[in-house]
């Protein structure tokens, strides 16, 4: 038994355009529209998609969860930067200070991410779709480490990051404490490996909560992993 990370999913007002930026800013090709919404394909060695599924949830705080984009040379940094500008991005203030070497932006729902400086160690060999970077526990990455089969990467003073062991993003944690909920956020999307409900057991079994909804559309299973970031099991 397992699961695989199908699809980093956005909620979206307008999962149509959001989806148009994203492709635009990554050159991403589209997968192909489902009920669920617009997919995207991420081309990353991790295999999951991008998905824009629909949502009326207001944005009320700085997401949990954000991509964070690598630069070969300090000219793709500014290429990639202008390129989301143009698109439609704006700049973003997370508390990065004036001199920071990144540069944050957010999308035209306001979803924050970051254009990383190159030469970024951490980030080496990742792709473009470097990080995903979570606000998050210790255990939460520990959790996510077993939910996917990804082994841990790093573990050090209550920061944690786990990689597929294909290579690609890494989706990296970074310590207490958490941010509040922001209402309008990113979703991790899990395809199980065999039978959905006993994927289900299993990963309420590693600390996940079934939510009182119990459901997340198109026949998905709606569960919270520890730290209660909502994420879904499909069918």
């Amino acid at each position: 038994m397992g699961s695989r990370l199908f699809a980093i999913s956005f909620d979206a007002h307008h999962p149509e355009n959001l989806a148009r930026f994203w492709s635009g800013v990554m050159g991403l090709e589209r997968a192909g529209d489902s009920s669920d919404g617009v997919d995207l394909l991420s081309g990353n060695d991790a295999g999951y998609r991008l998905r824009f599924r629909p949502s009326r949830t207001p944005k009320a705080a700085q997401n949990r969860l954000h991509f964070d984009l690598t630069s070969s040379s300090p000219e793709n940094q500014r290429e990639t930067v202008a390129r989301a500008l143009a698109l439609g991005a704006r700049h973003a203030d997370v508390g990065q200070g004036p001199d920071a070497s990144h540069v944050v932006l957010a999308d035209p729902e306001g979803n924050e991410f970051c254009v990383i400086e190159p030469g970024n160690a951490f980030l080496a060999g990742c792709g473009f779709i470097g990080a995903l970077a979570c606000d998050g526990s210790r255990s939460v990455g520990h959790f996510w480490s077993e939910a996917l089969g990804w082994p841990l990467v790093w573990d050090q003073d209550e920061e944690t990051a786990i990689q597929s062991p294909n290579g690609g993003t890494k989706i990296t944690w970074g310590g207490p404490p958490l941010m509040p909920d922001p209402g309008k956020d990113l979703h991790l999307d899990l395809a199980p490996d065999d039978d959905q409900q006993a994927e289900v057991e299993r990963l309420l079994s590693l600390g996940a909560k079934r939510l009182d909804s119990g459901h997340g559309g198109d026949g998905a299973v709606l569960l919270a992993d520890p730290d209660g970031n909502e994420f879904r099991v499909l069918g």
